[in-house]
């Protein structure tokens, strides 16, 4: 006899109910628990060498930290989990609850057929703060603007988090197919992966940076972001770890907004399945947008950051050479491509998706929908990111550009965020610019006005 724990998107130990509820019920039935992982067969080929590496390394952490007994299983879901939970003797298989449309539909899949078998799937807990559908109006309908999301999000709560069970028996079987065998990527450097790490990064970031993360946060050139979003990612800390330890300051009031941006953004997808690949706003669909090959050349040019752009470009290479970019970057990349170049935010959307090792769903979709103004704004099409002037303001030294561009460091100071102004500015073969902002922009308003008024 077992019960199996299915880890997913919470690859931990500490503040895990999920785990915790499994080692409770096996101790009840005086059963071992059977720590289980599935790679997706259908959604593993499609992530780059970084991400794959990356899940390998926090597997390998997780499989230390379970005394070496994680069952790696590849394939689909509805077969594998099944056949494990079947060759164990489980009665159960707990997981955390999955809010996205497609964890919701592979969840369900995997509950019929283990339903067959007599075997219950058991969800406890989640991968947030407070689940998605928990936090709505008085009225019971959910929260389209974040602002009020926030006050209740507050005023709802959330739960300590949940103490580790550390004495419990583990199931050591020979049912798994193991964690994949991924080489270290030679063009990105990558973080540590694993809970250990997770926890390191988050001590290091509240004894150093979060005080003044109000001030400092939008500062391309600074490492004063938390750098704890690939690790909310893949779940090696939760939310409600972060929020526990958050005080009064400005900077942790402004950090605890962000975690809420998270959850709130979960909501959105969970209430509004559809805009994973479909607009919230359906009119903006309307929208003439450029295609063809003059916009496929300008979309390769932005995913290389070869845009002419500086702070676009660096950006964009961060993106390349880390499997991550800072947060503000995000926003004016964004913007560049869908009102500069005229593009379709889902285009971004996946390949931000595809390259980012923090990359999670909901926040995707939805900060690129919140940057394109067709998501959940209230002024939001009017919002268009002039790349020079960002690039003055939040990399004032031009630092953050001369680390990812190398044709620029020859530019000193400001000077380096418009290099068309220096008599040497091409002289390393870097792009001029591909588009006129001033003209684009006129452009992007236009093609508003005239989807508003049609």
């Amino acid at each position: 006899m077992s019960v199996v724990m299915w880890f997913r998107r919470d690859l931990r130990r500490q503040d895990n109910p999920a785990l915790n509820a499994a080692i409770a019920h096996a101790a009840l039935t005086d059963s071992a628990v059977t720590p289980m992982v599935m790679i997706d067969d259908s959604m593993w080929p499609g992530w780059n060498q970084a991400k794959q590496y990356y899940l390998s390394q926090s597997l390998h952490d997780l499989n230390q930290n379970l005394d070496g007994t994680l069952v790696v299983r590849h394939g689909n879901p509805s077969e594998q989990v099944v056949e494990v939970a079947r060759s164990v003797g489980a009665t159960s298989v707990h997981i955390a609850a999955d809010f996205t449309p497609e964890g919701m539909a592979r969840d369900a899949a995997v509950e019929a057929e283990l339903g067959k078998l007599g075997i219950q799937l058991v969800r406890t807990g989640s991968f947030y703060a407070i689940s998605p559908g928990r936090v709505t109006k008085p009225d019971t309908t959910p929260y389209k603007v974040y602002t009020p999301f926030y006050k209740a999000w507050l005023a709802h709560g959330w739960r300590q988090p949940a103490e580790a069970v550390h004495t419990t028996k583990w199931n050591r079987t020979k049912l798994g197919h193991g964690i994949p065998a991924v080489q270290a990527p030679t063009h990105v450097q990558l973080p540590p992966a694993g809970e250990s790490a997770a926890l390191a990064r988050f001590r290091e970031f509240i004894a150093n940076d979060v005080r003044e993360y109000d001030t400092l946060r939008d500062r391309a050139d600074l490492n004063r972001t938390s750098h704890l979003s690939v690790h909310l990612k893949w779940g090696e800390i939760h939310p409600r770890t972060i929020l526990a330890e958050l005080g009064d300051s400005n900077g942790e009031e402004i950090f605890r907004k962000e975690i809420a941006w998270r959850e709130f953004y979960a909501d959105v997808l969970f209430h509004n399945p559809h805009t994973l690949t479909e607009y919230l706003n359906p009119q903006f669909a309307t929208m003439r947008y450029d295609t063809g090959t003059i916009a496929e050349q300008r979309f390769e040019a932005w995913k290389q950051g070869r845009t002419g752009f500086p702070f676009v470009d660096a950006g964009m290479r961060q993106l390349l050479n880390e499997g991550w970019m800072h947060n503000r970057v995000r926003m004016v990349v964004a913007s560049f491509l869908v009102k500069d170049l005229h593009l379709e935010w889902q285009q971004g959307a996946a390949w931000f998706f595809e390259q980012l090792i923090d990359a999670d769903l909901a926040s995707n979709q939805h900060g690129w929908q919140w940057t394109a103004g067709c998501g959940t704004d209230a002024s939001p099409y009017f919002r268009i990111f002039n790349p020079m002037s960002q690039g003055l303001k939040f990399d004032p030294s031009g630092d953050y550009v001369r680390r990812y561009i190398p044709e620029l460091r020859h530019i000193e100071g400001s000077a380096v965020h418009e290099p068309w102004k220096c008599f040497d500015g091409y002289s390393h073969d870097y792009p001029a610019p591909i588009v006129d902002h001033a003209a684009e922009r006129a452009e992007s308003l236009a093609r508003y006005a005239e989807m508003k008024n049609s």
